[in-house]
């Protein structure tokens, strides 16, 4: 697919660009950014996003750790994967070849959104194994109700049309769209932010990938498996999230033992980029792990 973010234009003021390579593993080409020093922390960004989405995060996690963030498959500077590389069971082997293309293994797992899904699936595929995972607004349970049974269908349909993903870029072309994407998701994004946005959005092959992440994105197996996650798991909910609807986190609460859950009032799906020094908090607060079975900060 043409139309893929490039490097030396998109990325010449890329968020962090100085940790940024390239890596080959699982039949994509990684975009990654690994930096600082300490035990090893994978941040996973969810669907539509990238590395920029950790821009303010990521510096502060890397005072402490040895932060590893890479572009999902097909996503920002990564490489469309083939076959079923954007599945779920797809992604999760591609991560945990990148991995052991690395060499690293990471002792705490982060994933927004999709993201927590494919660290969830890599715990329980074993090819993790975190001292605690945490899932920043995550989505681990499929859709109910009518959006169930016509979200993967729908993006089906419109994946399997070569010229949907450039009528999609042109439209985000208009600022006013984006900002309305943006907003949708109950987080108010600074203007460096929704550019970054902006940016991924406009190139056809990355809107390619999301509608193809969406189009194979099945959770019910992931979601039968729940109970038996073997890591601890932290829930971090933002009380105003219009993506994933908080009250999901209490049901995996439910389904998974001894999960815990922290809600951040005022904030939105993309709580982490609005609070990162907030979040960078609750993330180290999990090296070691500790808290109680429910928490509001």
């Amino acid at each position: 697919m043409s139309g893929a973010p490039d490097w030396a234009r998109d990325g010449a003021d890329w968020p962090n660009r100085q940790h940024s390579r390239f890596v080959q593993a699982g039949g994509v080409r990684w975009h990654v950014q690994v930096m600082g020093h300490g035990p090893v922390l994978l941040l996973l960004h969810g669907t539509g996003a990238a590395t920029h989405s950790w821009r303010d995060l990521a510096p502060l996690l890397a005072r402490r750790f040895t932060v590893v963030a890479p572009d999902l498959p097909g996503h920002g500077f990564s490489s469309l994967p083939s076959g079923p590389g954007l599945s779920l069971p797809g992604m999760a082997a591609a991560v945990a070849a990148l991995l052991g293309a690395l060499q690293l293994a990471p002792a705490l797992a982060a994933g927004h959104s999709a993201g927590a899904a494919v660290l969830t699936r890599m715990a329980l595929d074993g090819t993790i194994a975190p001292r605690s995972l945490i899932a920043l607004n995550g989505a681990l349970l499929p859709l109910e109700g009518a959006a169930g049974h016509l979200f993967s269908p729908l993006a089906r349909l419109l994946v399997g049309f070569a010229a949907v993903p450039a009528l999609l870029a042109w439209v985000a072309a208009d600022p006013a769209v984006v900002d309305r994407v943006l907003d949708g998701t109950g987080s108010r994004l600074d203007a460096r932010g929704r550019a970054l946005y902006a940016r991924l959005l406009r190139r056809p092959r990355h809107i390619g990938a999301t509608l193809g992440m969406m189009a194979n994105w099945q959770l019910e197996r992931l979601a039968r498996q729940l109970p038996k996650l073997p890591v601890p798991l932290l829930l971090v909910v933002g009380a105003l999230d219009r993506t994933v609807p908080p009250g999901e986190a209490r049901r995996v609460q439910a389904m998974v033992p001894g999960a815990r859950r922290l809600a951040l009032p005022g904030l939105g799906h993309l709580a982490h980029e609005e609070r990162p020094a907030a979040v960078a908090a609750l993330i180290e607060a999990e090296f070691p792990a500790h808290g109680t079975a429910d928490c509001a900060a």
